[in-house]
Parts: C-alpha cells; sequence; structure tokens
C-alpha cells in the first residue's frame, strides 16, 4: 500500500518549512545557536511534569500491548531522564562550534588561496524507535551545527515526542530561532517514514537509528542519502593474560549496566588457558546479576547454562541474556568477532601489550576497547557531546557521531583578479 497523496503533500510540507529554517541556521552565530539550547534546556525542565504525563501514557499503551520490558525501558521517561536531557542540551552549547571550521589552508602556486571549511548538512531527517530522549539529543546536536532537524520517532513514543518537540520549538522562538528548526513528521506507520525516505531534494540526509529490521529498511527504500547507524552485537574478550577480576568487573557492567541499548556486551569470549578458574566465577556472576548464559559446551558444564545455537552468537539480545564461547587463542576471538559482530564495539581483557596490538589492529569495528566496557562507545562518554547515533558503517562517519560527523564542507577560493 503506498502513501496516500495527502500524507505526501504533508510531509513536503514540513520538509519545505525546515529547508527555510536550515538557511536562517546556516549563518547563524554561536551565540545565537548557544542561546537557544539554553533556552530548550530550561524549557524541557520546565516542561517535566507535561512530559512525564504523556509518557506515561504511552509507556501503559506499550504495556497493554505485551511489549518486551527492553523496549519499555528504552520508552521510559522519569525525572532523572527529562533533567539529563536538558542537561545534555547544555553540554552540546558549551562545546566549540563546528561550522566554519577550517579543515585545511594553502596558498597555491598561483597565488590563489584555498580553504576547506565545515558546513552544515542542511535538513537531517532521524527515523529512531521508542527512546523519547533521541528527540532532544537529535534536535540539539543538529542545531549546534548548523542543521534544521525533521524528527520521525516510533508511534510508541508519539505523545512523548509530541511534548518534547512543543517544549524545545517554544523555546527556539524565544532564541530568535524559527520554531522549524526542530519538527515532528506527521503522520502513522510506517507509510510516514516512507515519504522522508523519499524527500531527495528537500531532505539533504538521513539517519535511522534502531533495530536491524528498522536499519534495512531505510538503507535499502531510501532515496535520500543515508548515514547507517548500526546494531551492536558487542564482544568481551578475555584474555589469556587478563586480570581476572577486571575482567569480571568489565563482563558484568558491559552486560548489566543497561541491557537495552546498543553498546551493551552480548558475547563473551575467554581464552582456554584461564578457561578453568574463570568460567566458575564469571557464569556465577552474571547469574546472580540475573543474566541467562548461552554458552558452549566448555560453558555448559556449568549448571544454569543454556546450550548456545549458532544464531544466539549473531544475536543483539538487549536483554539479560549473553552468548558465551572459550577460544584457544586469540586469533581464534577475532575470527569469531570477524563472523558475528555487527561491527559496533569490541573488547579486549588483557595486561598484555602485545595482545591489545594485535587485538585492536585485527579488529575491524568502529570502536575497540582495551581493558575498559563496552558501555564507553557514547559520544557523552567520550567527549563529544549528545551524540547523534552511532556509525557502523565506513564513509564519512564512523563511530559515536558528534558535531563535527553532523557537517559537510565547502571550499573557499580567494582570488585577486585570478582567470584561467
Amino acid at each position: 500500500m503506498s502513501p496516500t497523496p495527502d500524507l505526501e503533500t504533508a510531509v513536503a510540507a514540513v520538509a519545505a518549512r525546515a529547508r527555510e529554517a536550515a538557511h536562517v541556521l546556516a549563518v547563524a552565530s554561536r551565540a545565537t545557536k548557544d542561546r537557544a539550547l539554553g533556552a530548550m534546556a530550561d524549557a524541557l525542565v520546565a516542561a517535566t511534569p507535561r512530559i512525564l504525563a504523556a509518557n506515561a501514557e504511552d509507556v501503559a499503551a506499550a504495556r497493554a500491548q505485551g511489549t518486551a520490558e527492553a523496549i519499555i525501558d528504552r520508552l521510559r521517561l522519569d525525572e532523572g531522564r527529562v533533567a539529563g536531557m536538558a542537561e545534555g542540551l547544555r553540554e552540546v552549547a558549551a562545546l566549540p562550534d563546528p561550522v566554519g571550521e577550517v579543515l585545511r589552508g594553502s596558498t597555491l602556486a598561483n597565488g590563489l588561496e584555498l580553504r576547506q571549511l565545515r558546513v552544515p548538512f542542511g535538513v537531517v531527517g532521524m527515523i529512531y524507535e521508542a527512546r523519547p530522549n533521541v528527540t532532544a539529543d537529535a534536535a540539539g546536536i543538529c542545531l549546534k551545527s548548523g542543521n534544521a532537524a525533521l524528527l520521525r520517532g516510533s508511534s510508541s513514543a508519539s505523545r512523548s515526542n509530541e511534548a518534547i518537540v512543543t517544549a524545545l520549538r517554544d523555546a527556539a522562538t524565544v532564541a530568535g530561532l524559527p520554531a522549524d528548526v526542530v519538527q515532528l513528521v506527521p503522520g502513522e506507520g510506517h507509510d510516514a517514514a516512507k515519504v522522508l525516505m523519499r524527500a531527495r531534494g528537500l531532505v539533504d540526509v538521513l539517519i535511522p537509528r534502531g533495530g536491524a529490521g528498522l536499519i534495512r529498511s531505510v538503507v535499502e527504500e531510501s532515496t535520500v542519502p543515508v548515514i547507517e547507524t548500526g546494531v551492536g552485537n558487542c564482544h568481551v574478550y578475555v584474555d589469556a593474560e587478563a586480570d581476572a577480576d577486571m575482567a569480571l568487573d568489565i563482563v558484568l557492567n558491559s552486560k548489566t549496566h543497561r541491557v537495552s541499548v546498543c553498546n551493551a556486551a552480548e558475547s563473551l569470549l575467554v581464552h582456554e588457558d584461564i578457561a578453568a578458574t574463570f568460567l566458575p566465577r564469571v557464569v556465577e556472576a552474571l547469574q546472580q546479576a540475573g543474566v541467562t548464559v548461552h554458552g558452549d559446551p566448555a560453558f555448559t558444564a556449568h549448571d544454569g547454562v543454556v546450550a548456545a545455537t549458532e544464531d544466539d552468537y549473531d544475536r543483539e539480545y538487549l536483554s539479560l541474556d549473553i552468548s558465551a564461547a572459550v577460544v584457544p587463542s586469540l586469533e581464534a576471538a577475532v575470527d569469531h568477532i570477524r563472523r558475528h559482530s555487527s561491527g559496533h564495539t569490541e573488547a579486549i581483557v588483557t595486561e598484555s601489550l602485545e595482545s591489545a596490538r594485535r587485538f585492536t589492529a585485527a579488529v575491524d569495528s568502529a570502536a575497540v576497547m582495551v581493558n575498559a566496557s563496552t558501555r564507553f562507545t557514547d559520544g557523552g562518554e567520550l567527549g563529544f557531546g549528545a551524540e547523534i547515533g552511532i556509525s557502523t558503517q565506513k564513509l564519512h562517519a564512523r563511530g559515536p557521531m558528534g558535531l563535527p560527523e553532523m557537517t559537510s564542507t565547502k571550499y573557499v577560493v580567494t582570488g585577486h583578479g585570478h582567470t584561467r
């Protein structure tokens, strides 16, 4: 079934307004943008009761539909999460403005002065699932990088997103910017997203953020250029020369700190040289934390471990589950990761600098951690401010996408009457 002409008209209208707003943003000063971000942060805090009331309706509706708890956790807001959204906007305001940054410059042999500058994309479309905090993060990081944001959240968070965007739009006008620097895409269901995917000429770039099905759909159906974010089948490899106590802490934090996010660990690999002593400890610790271990024969020798299938090693669980295997070497761990990873984040725990070097060189993922939790693959944690997503592709942006990744470039060439 194709989208209706009325829906196509409605989406084209908001995209056209976003393009007009983008022209204003492109030349806005840093002071203006930072003032707007501060006003938006204050507006979110002031609107907390209204946002939480809307979110409670979304959560109740999701529960009534039998939605999994992992998804509900992504959907749910509380005062702390709203305050965190506001603080994220303030942190973005404090970051350097990427627009106008000179990436390279030179004077050519003929006297022409060449500069390559960062410039906004223009209109950035976002299609994302469940998490309403993404609404504020996307709006803020787009605004600071000079882009108008056209947002299509999931229907499950529609009331929450509407309340958040209303607060953000009102705050933008207070700071002297058009309200249309941030808009929600109208319509229900997949049809509205499909129209956005085909708004080439009105939308400059599209970023999907969600599960594998959503990302695949956007990549395959869109005529608008796409920056592909990826799912997170993240691995922790415990090397033969790992500190066992450190390894235990990293495995538990990577898996259990927050299970419903893309940088949570979904797979555990342990070198066979330390398996006899480490497996009993890690299995017990994971089970005490409520985690079901889906393991190979070395793991299933321990009570409560479920036999893993090949599909288990490919899964992004987003729940209290983890796949696990014992490997004979670091190279075998790398080979396992190569076959099963989504290219998001992998971690090695080792006291050997040589093992760390070999692992980081051989693993082809957007982020590789050495003696650190996979949970650090996050724009805020890495000092980039509130990220707009984590790219697992290899073009333009890879890893957490902060402000610089939300820009393109242009060349400014200055002559003195030069002709060719």
